[in-house]
């Protein structure tokens, strides 16, 4: 599933492909992943529009078009933009098609068609869009951080990947930030005391400033996230098996060493 830094990688993409380009033509080759607008008023909003610089809020991209309207994009669990050449071979996956001046193509390519294309046609209507979203997990400050975790009762990994509480992190990077802030990940959000939302703030933001440079949760042999495919893995950092189960419907890999039920 993309996470904030493939979206952060898709922002770079659309940046270098498409930011001052004017949109010579739309095709939408399947309308199931457009959301509450038509292929024929996405057309008419965006032909002859030129994009200006993207934006990134959490796991959201935002195309704006100057003072035009702003296409919304979310990449669910298969999306991706790719920059292409309007004479590339087309995927099976593509489903929308910008082409744009200069013989380049923006192309929104997803394979399961859980998310999509939105279109905004002003500050209120994205400010409505992304109203249910938590700051930004890259930009959160540390006293953000901790005020949007004070009223959380469940467990910590719950409240890492709740959209509401905090943009931007998926299963792999809290997975990745509890192993190394030494938490467990079924530890209650509210039991954390001072040092530990501390340590969970800084290993977040190292995490992601390494991840966003890579493009990705990086599959390092140094990184939990190297081994949580393993047939029987161990933690990269003491050698300890690790322990896979399923929190909130999504699969869970720690390292019962590194983070005890108390650190």
């Amino acid at each position: 599933m993309p996470e904030l830094p493939d979206v952060e990688g898709f922002r770079r993409v659309l940046e270098s492909c498409a930011r001052g380009r004017v949109v010579r033509r739309v095709d939408v080759r399947d309308t199931g992943v457009l959301h509450g607008v038509s292929a024929r008023r996405l057309r008419g909003a965006l032909e002859g529009r030129r994009f200006g610089k993207p934006e990134r809020h959490g796991k959201w991209l935002l195309a704006r078009t100057g003072d035009g309207p702003t296409l919304m994009l979310h990449f669910g669990m298969t999306g991706r933009l790719i920059c292409a050449d309007p004479d590339d071979a087309l995927d099976p996956h593509d489903r929308v098609l910008f082409t744009l001046a200069g013989g380049r193509q923006v192309r929104y390519r997803d394979q399961r068609k859980l998310q999509g294309l939105w279109l905004a046609d002003d500050d209120s209507a994205v400010a409505r869009l992304l109203e249910r979203q938590g700051p930004d997990a890259m930009a959160v400050s540390r006293e953000e951080f901790e005020t949007a975790l004070a009223g959380r009762r469940g467990h910590i990994k719950t409240a890492l990947t709740d959209q509401s509480v905090l943009a931007g992190l998926g299963n792999l990077l809290a997975d990745e930030i509890l192993w190394l802030a030494g938490l467990r990940p079924d530890r209650r959000a509210s039991d954390l005391g001072p040092a530990d939302r501390r340590r969970l703030y800084t290993q977040m933001r190292r995490t992601l400033r390494a991840a966003v440079a890579a493009g990705c949760v990086p599959p390092r042999d140094s990184w939990l996230t190297g081994h949580r495919d393993d047939p029987d893995p161990v933690c990269p950092r003491c050698g300890f098996p690790l322990r896979r189960t399923r929190m909130s419907g999504r699969g869970t890999v720690w390292c019962p060493r590194c983070q005890p039920s108390r650190s």
